[in-house]
């Protein structure tokens, strides 16, 4: 299309098997089609109409702008703009339009299973540490699918779940030692260090972190009595047959919440019903919410506190947005000018790698967030927790708690139900347990501090292969 406002019509063909349309103003006067739903397949017999009556308007107002002409097809058919642009275009490209792919993306091992289960393969490999042992991935997969808690997988699933953990294959004589990323290990190491140096200094630790619940969320388990043959022989007895089952999981809610050995923070709960239809509940929070959510639970903290959170992309929002490789060139060279950085040719003359290489000079080496910035500035501590290390966080083991009272007294699968359920079950959250949580999260935390001064020992002592493997790469030992 050449502009805008106006078409070029050209030879346009007919598409066969589709008869069409009168032209526009033969057109009845029916009430608009219901327009898709976010998701839903646009089918080649959709794609078909949108084209013939794109063919049928231009050819009796060839004169009609390219913006009404979508606008009328859109009332005509109540599909959306884009689906209605995007259609055009591969038409006038093509000479056809295609059948919708319906193959949706399989979701992967690593994101079926969820935090717990991580965090059990984890503790698996450094249980077989501390027993000054070599976890070889047959010695993990032998561990693994013994634990009840855990699943059971698969040689191959388990190799690709663990490299997707952070830990890597270090070979040693004739076997595969598991170890993990070095920045992963100063990582943890760093917050160890730095959450027992906090401890001992006597400063108020307070963990949040979010979680959600489902309107259907009910017991998994419960107890059968064998006597019971049937439904009818149930009403003869004068029993229930129990609970219905959802018909779904439903609604959901996300919750926030922050804790310290006191309890639950008086106030800090912030509770509010999913809008979006995904798999991850964190796609529904995002920086502003929890900046706002922040702002409000910092007036009620101890004084020189410290705030224990993971790295979840709305806690991590920078304070200074530097250019990467999807900004545009203009964008770039603008944030560039704005700095007064003056380079010996004109930044002008440069090409776009030319600029980022610029900017990521820039670019300080400790990344700058808000939400530790705003906690800074009221006399407050931010501390990270490592990646895939949810056993450093109390407040996993107070979900858990506030999970199983809600699943147990769900009766009803109603949302504002489910809501009432989890104000209940905060409520008999104690401080005691609290204190047993947190008591849990150490004895976890010196394991793992013990495991890492064992691996390092042991491999320190053992004589290097000729390789080491990290999954995709290997590198050449100079000792051949």
């Amino acid at each position: 299309m050449s502009d805008n406002n106006e078409i070029n019509t050209g030879d346009i063909p007919e598409i066969e098997g589709c008869m069409p349309l009168q032209p526009e103003e033969g057109v009845p006067t029916t009430s608009p089609k219901t327009k898709n739903k976010n998701g839903k397949f646009v089918s080649s017999r959709q794609k078909i109409m949108i084209v013939n009556i794109y063919k049928d308007i231009i050819s009796n107002t060839p004169d009609k702008k390219y913006g009404d002409i979508i606008n009328r097809i859109r009332e005509l058919t109540g599909l959306g703009r884009d689906t209605i642009r995007n259609t055009i275009s591969e038409y006038k490209t093509t000479k056809t339009v295609s059948s919708p792919n319906r193959k949706r993306l399989k979701a992967s091992l690593f994101e079926k299973i969820d935090d717990l289960d991580r965090t059990g393969l984890r503790r698996t490999i450094h249980s077989i540490w501390l027993k000054r042992e070599l976890p070889t991935i047959d010695r993990i997969l032998f561990d693994v699918n013994a634990d009840p808690s855990l699943p059971n997988f698969k040689r191959t699933s388990l190799y690709r779940v663990i490299k997707k953990l952070d830990f890597v294959f270090t070979k040693r004589k004739r076997c595969s030692v598991l170890t993990e990323r070095e920045d992963l290990i100063v990582w943890r190491r760093k917050y160890l260090y730095d959450i027992r140096k906090y401890r001992a200094e006597g400063r108020s630790i307070y963990y949040l972190d979010e979680t959600w619940l489902n309107a259907g969320d009910c017991v998994d388990r419960v107890w059968k009595d064998n006597t019971v043959l049937s439904k009818h022989d149930a009403f003869n007895k004068g029993l229930s047959t129990g609970l219905p089952n959802p018909s779904g999981k439903g609604k959901r809610l996300i919750v926030l919440h922050i804790g310290s050995e006191h309890g639950f923070l008086p106030g800090g709960l912030l509770c509010f019903v999913s809008k979006k239809n995904t798999g991850d509940y964190h796609d529904e929070m995002n920086g502003d919410n929890f900046k706002q959510w922040f702002e409000s639970i910092i007036p009620v903290l101890d004084p020189n506190s410290i705030i224990v959170m993971d790295n979840a992309p709305y806690h991590s929002v920078e304070q200074e947005k530097y250019p990467n490789s999807s900004w545009k060139k203009a964008d770039i060279l603008e944030w560039l000018i704005s700095r007064d950085v003056v380079r010996e040719r004109p930044l002008s003359s440069l090409l776009k790698p030319e600029l980022l290489a610029i900017s990521k000079e820039m670019r300080p080496q400790q990344k700058s967030y808000v939400i530790d910035n705003l906690a800074k500035d009221n006399g407050h501590t931010v501390l990270r927790l490592p990646p895939y290390h949810c056993e450093f966080n109390p407040i996993e083991l107070a979900w858990a708690m506030v999970k199983g009272y809600v699943k147990q007294k769900n009766t009803t699968f109603k949302i504002d139900d489910v809501r009432q359920l989890l104000n209940t079950a905060i409520e008999r959250v104690t401080p005691e347990n609290w204190k047993n949580f947190i008591k849990h999260v150490i004895e976890e935390e010196d394991k793992i501090w013990k495991a890492d001064d064992i691996m390092d020992e042991l491999i320190d002592a053992m004589e290097p292969c000729i390789m080491t493997i990290t999954g995709e790469t290997t590198s050449t030992d100079d000792s051949e």
